[in-house]
């Protein structure tokens, strides 16, 4: 799957997009969130406080626990501010 990172949660992890086959049982988009946070000390330290990245399948942001059934692409986003 295509995973895309934006804002500081690119720079923490160093990269902007990445693919990755995720494991059996990954079965939602927290969970694959849960799972990236386990690769690594940078993967760890961008998603520390889960709760407040948001989450898009498919370039429509859901909430944490959407199942990702055949999504292609999975982007990740810090809180997002503006006027």
């Amino acid at each position: 799957m295509k995973i895309l990172y934006f804002a500081w949660l690119r720079e923490r992890i160093g990269k902007a997009e990445e693919t990755i086959t995720f494991p059996p049982g990954t079965e939602t988009a927290g969970a694959a969130m849960a799972h990236l946070a386990s690769l690594g000390e940078e993967y760890a330290y961008a998603f520390e406080n889960p709760s407040i990245i948001r989450i898009a399948v498919d370039r429509k942001h859901v909430p944490h626990d959407a199942p990702l059934g055949e999504a292609r692409e999975l982007a990740f986003f810090p809180p997002m501010t503006g006027g």
